[in-house]
This record gives structure tokens, sequence and C-alpha cells, in this order.
């Protein structure tokens, strides 16, 4: 179940906290974008006395003292010169050596492609865009056309290598990730599945796939000459496909994707036996991307309007609905909505947030720019429909993936959150690091809900090094435990609350700061339990600890997707008794996605939600009376 979604950390102006971002907004390079690559610095390995001292600090407010004493133990074991610890360092410093970076290989393999749960809810984040008021069918199949063109613009800059350096502390970062993104698809195995990307051959691929109510068709967006279908012409091929798919009676041969990938990996050996099914299959893996033409969802009130579309964005809203209208094991599916529900989900393996991130600030500014023109007329082929053969066998496999679909999706509780009160701007008023001071309202919230605190993951990005992906920020420290103590304490002055979440925002800071340069814990525990894994050996006591299993327990997944667009990402929970968080900070607003299973009867997407608004207006309240804004 593991999900890791990389705040956009990145993001020109993004993600990080702002002290930590050098902003190059739109700076179209001269140099190529991958230009830069060769000369980037690579994923070190953090000394390892150091990582096991910063892991001792980080269970202090996670276990007891008594846990605490066994750990320091081991830890101790694990240091003995000529240890098992030094032999697993030393192992990890050669890999270091021999590869571009330690990590990345062992990263997708161990938490993407050897993971067991669907994509769908389990992995995939969703994208949830502002809703579109559409008068007409039309008005669907013309803001499609101007998706459609606008995701093909930012192609060409991949294509031609022009996209803009991000800049980080005035460092170049790794843009790998975005050269993942487009014609690239997840391969579903009977033990682990692997990722191709079809982009890099001789004979790219030129087509993209659009479905609609339950039926798949390749639809080619480039003219003989290699330019770009224009927006009319997208707009006349996407009429084409709606009306030669109006049945509803199709069987939804999608909505395999979405089920446990050992179950999916079995079928999908089956289904592609048949000709005509396999070179159907390859059609949809080799597109570029995968537009969804969505059946309006039931219609709900106003105030729980986004916290639907966010569900249908991560699942479809089940068999009857849209769960079939998707192939959830390709990189990007855009999803417009009969009803103006709009947005996209995207498998996780081959990328972080940001490069999605980006990609959705460049289409939504494209689209606000283009207008429709007349397009020459010269006659266009009609969009290739996709067949299946549907077996007595596969039509079972539907059917059980159907019934799974509609588990999760009754299971899934989603909650999204609009705080207007205030946003980035008034908290940056404060000289106060918006991404922190969100952090400790979580941290508050979850406190008041439960009187305790948890093992807490804030994504950061390692874009700073070649083909870098993600660290963990760990959120709980002894001095976030002791500002939420402090917070609803009567015998505190509010001087003294003031200062202890004033040290919690600078001990987050300095956490963020130690995780981006490479020299934060998680990843480096990983890399020596992969190492021992790898080397046959039994493993270390360390990584069968209650400790251990303790901080890697995340009640609290978070992820901080900013967005110039007013939009919000989502994601599922880490583990089954948590919650999936994500927010994207505004100047004046504040959007929040929150989610937690329905089968936890302790978690609850709406309460936490609810407590973490209460969190917000009760510190902006602290500072309010007790702060001064900067002048």
């Amino acid at each position: 179940m593991l999900s890791v979604l990389a705040r956009a950390a990145s993001r020109l102006g993004v993600g990080l906290p702002s002290h930590l971002v050098r902003p190059v907004v739109g700076l179209q390079l001269s140099v190529r974008s991958t230009s830069h690559q060769e000369g980037l610095p690579k994923l070190p390995v953090p000394p390892l006395k150091q990582t096991c001292e910063r892991y001792l600090a980080m269970l202090e407010p996670l276990v007891t003292e008594e846990e605490l004493e066994h750990t320091r133990a081991l830890v101790a074991e694990f240091l003995r010169c000529g240890g098992v610890g030094e032999r697993l360092q030393r192992g990890l410093e050669r890999r270091a050596r021999k590869t571009e970076n330690w990590l990345s290989e062992w990263w997708m393999q161990s938490t993407y492609l050897d993971s067991r749960m669907p994509v769908a809810v389990y992995t995939s984040p969703g994208v949830v865009l502002p809703q579109m008021h559409f008068q007409d069918r039309q008005g669907q199949m013309r803001f499609a056309a101007k998706l459609i063109a606008g995701v093909l613009d930012f192609k060409q800059m991949i294509d031609n290598e022009t996209l803009p350096v991000e800049y980080l502390g005035g460092k170049p970062l790794c843009m790998d990730q975005y050269y993942q993104v487009l014609t690239s698809c997840r391969i579903p195995g009977p033990k682990k599945d692997t990722m191709v990307n079809y982009g890099t051959g001789k004979t790219p691929s030129t087509h993209i796939t659009v479905v609609h109510n339950f039926q798949f068709f390749v639809l080619d967006v480039y003219n003989s000459d290699g330019t770009p279908l224009t927006v009319d012409q997208i707009y006349m091929q996407l009429e084409k496909i709606w009306n030669s798919s109006l049945q509803t009676n199709k069987e939804p041969i999608g909505i395999l994707t979405s089920n446990h990938r050992n179950t999916w990996g079995k079928a999908y050996n089956n289904l592609i036996k048949d000709k005509t099914n396999k070179e159907s299959v390859r059609a949809i893996q080799k597109s570029i991307f995968l537009v969804c033409l969505d059946a309006p969802m039931p219609r709900v009130s106003e105030d729980i309007y986004y916290s639907k579309v966010a569900a249908q964005m991560l699942h479809g809203g089940g068999s009857r609905w849209n769960s079939g209208n998707r192939w959830f094991d390709k990189t990007l599916q855009f999803i417009v909505g009969e009803d103006g529900s709009c947005g996209l989900t995207y498998e996780h393996a081959p990328a972080e947030g940001p490069p999605i991130v980006f990609l959705v600030d460049h289409v939504v500014e494209y689209m606000k720019r283009t207008e429709m023109i007349r397009a020459p007329m010269i006659p266009l082929p009609m969009p290739q429909k996709l067949r299946f053969n549907i077996t007595p066998e596969i039509k079972k496999d539907i059917e059980k993936a159907k019934q799974n679909m509609n588990i999760m999706v009754h299971d899934l509780d989603v909650r999204v959150l609009n705080f207007s009160h205030y946003g980035r701007k008034c908290l940056k008023s404060y000289k106060t690091s918006p991404d922190a001071f969100i952090q400790m309202a979580l941290q508050l919230a979850y406190y008041r809900m439960y009187q305790m605190c948890c093992p807490t993951y804030e994504s950061a990005s390692l874009r700073m090094f070649k083909l870098g992906r993600t660290e963990a920020i760990r959120t709980t420290s002894t001095e976030s435990v002791k500002f939420v103590q402090a917070m609803d304490d009567q015998s505190k002055q509010n001087s003294e609350k003031l200062a202890l979440l004033e040290n919690a925002v600078k001990a987050h800071r300095t956490y963020t700061h130690t995780a981006i340069h490479g020299q934060a814990i998680d990843r480096h525990l990983l890399g020596l339990k992969m190492q021992g894994i790898e080397d046959l050996t039994s493993l270390p006591e360390i990584f069968m600890d209650t400790s251990y299993a303790v901080a890697m327990h995340f009640n609290l997944f978070t992820s901080q997707v900013g967005s110039k667009t007013d939009c919000v990402m989502c994601i599922g929970p880490m583990v089954p008794d948590g919650y999936g968080v994500c927010y994207n900070p505004m100047d004046d607003h504040i959007n929040f996605a929150v989610t937690a299973f329905n089968s936890c009867e302790d978690t609850n997407a709406t309460k936490l939600s609810r407590c973490l608004e209460d969190a917000l207006l009760d510190m902006n309240s602290l500072l309010e009376q007790t702060a001064r804004p900067a002048e």
C-alpha cells in the first residue's frame, strides 16, 4: 500500500517553504533541459552513525521509554565496529559508486512494482480541477479538445527538450521524471509489474486513447506532416467517437486494471492470449495518454460536490458509474465528465507530483488563451475502435473486478475542505513557513481527536540529485508534541504557546532542509534493509523491532502539492487505520483533501477535516493575539 507522493518541492515557487525555493518562473532556457543532467550530483549515502542517532531521536515522541531502551541496545549492536551495520553501509557505498542513483531502482521496485495492492485508491493520486459549467455535450467535447491540445503543447517541449530547468536554492534539479509521464504504462505481472516507456523507440506513438461508455478508441493526434491536430480537428474526432459509442451495455474491460495486482496479472495473461485483445491492449499501452469522457455522476449538494469529484478521480465511482471508463495502468488519464467534473488520475511508479502539477498548470494556461480555430477541411479518418473478444473466463474476471471495485468505493471516505479564512499570504506576513504551519495544524487536529501523536509522513523531493525521487519529512518531533500538548492547556500563556509553535515550525524546517539534501533517515534505512536482502543474509534485528514497525506505520500520510491552478490532489491512506492528506496553499485560501477507510472504526475523514479547520483558526488567533506581522 506504500504510496509516496512527492510534494511539489521543486516547482517554481511551489511546494517547499518559500525560503527553500528560488523561482525561475517561465524561463525558456536556450540550453536543452536534459543537458545539465550529467552535471547533477549523485545521491549521497548518509553516515551510518548519523542516521542511527537521528532514528533514535525520531522515535522519542512515538514509542515508550521501555521500547526505546530496547531499540537503543539493538542500534548499538548494529553500529558495533566490524558488525552488520558497517558491512551493509559498505555495500551501499559500493552500489552508490557503481550506479547513477543507489536508491531509484530499489524505490520504484519495492514501493510500486512489487506492491500487490490495487493501484486505484492505494497508490494512484487524483487531481480535482475547478468545476466546468458545460451547457451541453458539445461543451464537454470542446473542453476535452482544448485539454488534449494543451497536453500536446507540453509534449512539444518534452520532444524538443526545451522544458525550462527548475532550480532550488540556485541549484538545477533533475528533470528526468518529466520525460517519463507521457507514452508510458505499467504492465501487470503475476508476481511483480514492469514499467515501459514507449516514447523512447524509433517510431514514437502519435495517438492517444479515448474511452467513452467503456469503449476504447485510438485517436491519431498528428497530421501526416507531423503537426498536431488543431483544437477544431480534435473536437470533430471526439464527436465521431461519441456518436459511435452511444450504447452503454458494453463490458467494462477497463475495470480489470483496478484489481489486486496478482489477480489482474493472471487475468491480463489470459486476456492477451487472443490476438485481437493483445493488439487492443498494446494500442492503449503505447498511447501518449488517455482521455476518459465520463458519464454524469449523481447530483449532490454543493458542500460535498468536490468530495464526490475527488472520489471519482481516485476510483471512478464504482462499476455502475465510471470505474470501467479507465485504464488504471496508464500513467496519465485525464477525466472530463459530462456534468462538468474534471481532473486526472496518474499511476505513480514513474513520477512524483511536480511534473504532473507543472503539466496541469501548463494545460490550464494554454486553454485560457486558445480559441477554436477553423481547421482546413481535410477529411480525417474515423478513429479506430478497439475490439475485445470477451470469453466466459474474461467475463468472470470482469465481474470479480466489479465486485472488488465496489467494495473499495464504499470503503473510501473522501472529504475536500476549502479553507477560506486565510492562505499562504497571511502566514508569510507573520514570517512563518506556510508548509510547516499547516503541518503543525495537522498535528494539533490529530492530537485533539486521539489525545496522542502519530508517525507522520510528508513527502520531500530529492531532485537536487540525479534521478532523485523522494525522502520523508518526519513531522512529529519532540518540539511538535510540546506544542500540541500546550495549545489547549489553560495554564499556559499565549506567549509560551507561540514560542512552542515557533520551535516546532523551526524543527520542521530544519528536517525539511535535511531531507532535500539527502541526509534524512528513511531512504537510508530502506537502502540498508534492501542491501541486507540482496546480500541474502538474515535481516538485522533493528528492522524486526517493534519500534521500527511503529515508526513505519504512518497514520498521517501527507503531501503539499502546490499548484498555480486552484486545484487539489488527493491520495488514499498509507495504512488501514490512517489518513491521506493533500493540500494546496493558495494566496488567500488552502485546498485540502482528506481520505480514510470506512472499514476502520477509529478514523473519520470528515471529523479530521473539521478538527483541521478548527486547528488552523485557533493557531491563526494565536498569531493575531500574540505575534506581530512583518512590516
